[in-house]
């Protein structure tokens, strides 16, 4: 009797790994299933830190100033797409600012991988406000000092389901500065305070008084995202682009 106990242990002792193993397998290809069908189209998704409403305009006003910066680390070729919509909505492009009654600037800050909660983080944070970088996840082991043999084979296995499909967002990162004449009769003054560090002990603190201004000035971020499993940047790209010059369209549109 006590030898077919020990028998029964052992083969139970070589059956448990073996079970382990086959679940881990199933539940990581069952997650990554699931990962594949929930995001297997691409989820594009543009939004602004503030709205800005423009003053409807007659037609012959409609003369626009355009200047879009690319401050990020990709090359883009996005500049002629915005103008090109915008003249689409009736408007005429110039290179003379005195010229204009509108004014676009902008800036591409940051265009690259990212996750949904450094989006949120920089358009929360506003036009200026600080843009981080995609978060690095990381693998983590359990706290037990006993995590050996099939345990480590489960994490191994859960890292290579992990690898094999990626729940993969990119963003493009904007900020704005829209800029139009004011209404006749309208006066429009404008001051400025600027707090600049000087070393790690000095601030320099500047007062700008500009008197009355010929612009009306309004400023706001756009973040786009795509999000999609296995996504590829060369796929995401157009989709952040033409979300960003959809928005810049729509605040000029009537």
């Amino acid at each position: 009797m006590h030898n077919k106990l020990k028998i029964h242990q052992y083969i139970s002792s070589l059956y448990l790994p073996v079970l382990v193993i086959v679940m881990v397998i199933v539940l990581t290809g069952c997650s990554a299933a699931h990962t594949m069908i929930k995001k297997r189209n691409l989820d594009v998704q543009t939004k602004m830190s503030e709205t800005i409403f423009l003053e409807p305009t007659k037609p012959a006003n409609k003369i626009i100033y355009v200047s879009i910066r690319n401050t990020s680390d990709k090359p883009l070729e996005i500049k002629n797409k915005i103008k090109n919509l915008l003249t689409e909505s009736g408007f005429t492009i110039t290179q003379d600012p005195d010229e204009a009654k509108f004014m676009l600037q902008g800036n591409i800050l940051q265009v690259g991988k990212s996750d949904l909660r450094a989006a949120r983080d920089a358009l929360a944070s506003g036009w200026g406000g600080m843009v981080t970088g995609a978060a690095i996840a990381g693998a983590t082991g359990g706290s037990s000092r006993n995590m050996m043999g099939s345990g480590l084979l489960m994490g191994a296995l859960s890292l290579a389901g992990d690898a094999l499909v990626d729940d993969t967002l990119f963003s493009m990162i904007t900020d704005l500065q829209v800029r139009e004449r004011p209404l006749a009769g309208e006066v429009i003054t404008q001051s400025q305070r600027t707090a600049a560090s000087q070393g790690t002990a000095t601030t320099m603190t500047q007062n700008v008084s500009g008197g009355q201004i010929n612009w009306k000035t309004y400023r706001t971020r756009i973040v786009s995202t795509a999000n999609k499993a296995n996504l590829k940047f060369e796929e995401a790209l157009p989709a952040l682009e033409d979300g960003l010059v959809r928005s810049i369209s729509g605040m000029f549109s009537e």
